[in-house]
């Protein structure tokens, strides 16, 4: 029907400009996030593309709800602004009415932002960690940059090779500082290459020098020094290790886990994924309920409450994932108060506007002069 089939076309278009613009906004701050984490290390600057995209791709549930808050708001009030909502208030619409077709509209979105939160979410963390933990596990021969001096993984070591490289196992000029168990010892080559001697990495350098010095309290100012001329010298600086057991981080374990955990870590994890989506349901009954614009004002205060609204609900589910997290609530106990408590809210809210009731009628004076007024009458 035209009634269900305008507003649903209207949404769409709305809510389709919100999410490219949102979109835009986020890429460029997670593009930000992910060079300075390249510029201090975290991620390898080859590998920055993908985490700004894992990264994208986690906060998508948060993206699509205001998304989809944004656009109920924006269309509702600009029914009002151009008096339409008049029109099907007159044709015996009430505003109850528009849950259906909103909600018609909105459930694939919905369905989409749970699973979004529920699957996408703890699989781009998960790459995102491996990301991370593959670029500090890296050998130290792999942390060597031309023209850098560069620190081992351990901090003992600090390598240095000139630009002029033929291949990646090859260096002209290399120097190797390195402290161990008190003594520092200061290598420098002419030329360097790499040879695997069974499972190890081995740097061997030619034509070079050796400078080793150590506290020696008989010497007279107290520190000894040796110097040595090398036609071949090897270094030790990949050896084959265990693989680490590591631990994924909450946020990268998968749902399932997290509801066979009764941990209050993962507890507080799932509130925040099925918060997500609960929250979807309420912010449309909230827009629905709180829009209201006056046709010769402007209708930026409904967006200005709009994006109020969902920073005060965003940090809501925050602070319920930290209380559970503590052991200061339950899980159960927190869903149903905040989110059972804010579609309440809603519901009545709505209903208020769709009655028409007023605030002081529910009161006891309010409804004794309601008395009063119609037995004089």
């Amino acid at each position: 029907m035209l009634f269900h089939s305008s507003i649903r076309k209207e949404l769409a278009r709305t809510f389709g400009a919100t999410f490219v613009v949102l979109v835009s906004i986020v890429i460029s701050m997670m593009l930000i996030r992910a060079v300075r984490l390249a510029a201090r290390g975290s991620v390898s600057p080859a590998d920055v593309m993908m985490v700004m995209g894992y990264t994208v791709l986690s906060h998508m549930s948060t993206i699509l709800t205001l998304s989809l808050f944004v656009a109920v708001v924006g269309v509702l009030s600009r029914m009002y602004h151009d008096s339409e909502m008049v029109v099907w208030f007159s044709s015996g619409r009430g505003l109850t009415s528009f849950v259906r077709p909103i909600f018609r509209f909105a459930w694939p979105i919905l369905a989409t932002i749970l699973a979004l939160a529920v699957v996408i979410w703890p699989w781009a963390n998960q790459q995102i960690t491996d990301l991370r933990a593959n670029y500090e596990q890296r050998s130290d021969l792999d942390r060597i940059a031309p023209g850098q001096f560069q620190e081992s993984s351990n901090g003992s070591r600090v390598f240095f090779i000139d630009k002029d490289t033929p291949d990646s196992n090859t260096g002209r000029n290399v120097f190797v500082s390195t402290v161990k168990d008190g003594k520092l010892t200061i290598t420098s080559a002419q030329r360097g290459h790499i040879e695997t001697q069974g499972t190890d990495r081995v740097l061997v350098l030619e034509h070079g020098r050796n400078l080793e010095s150590w506290q020696d309290p008989a010497a007279n100012d107290g520190t000894a020094m040796r110097i040595a001329d090398f036609d071949r010298y090897s270094i030790l600086v990949a050896q084959a290790q265990a693989p680490a057991q590591q631990v994924a981080p909450v946020r990268a374990r998968n749902t399932l886990d997290l509801l066979q955990d009764p941990a209050p870590q993962s507890r507080a994890e799932l509130s925040w994924r099925l918060g997500l989506a609960f929250a979807g349901v309420n912010f449309l009954l909230i827009a629905l309920a709180s829009t209201r614009v006056n046709p010769r004002a402007g209708r930026s205060l409904n967006t200005i409450f709009a994006l109020l609204s969902f920073v005060v609900y965003y940090n809501l589910i925050t602070l319920g994932q930290n209380w559970i997290g503590s052991g200061r609530i339950g899980l159960v106990a927190w869903l149903v108060l905040l989110h059972g408590g804010m579609l309440a809210l809603a519901l009545g809210w709505l209903y208020k506007r769709e009655l028409n009731w007023l605030w002081r009628d529910l009161l006891p004076r309010g409804r004794t002069d309601a008395t009063q007024a119609g037995g004089a009458a």
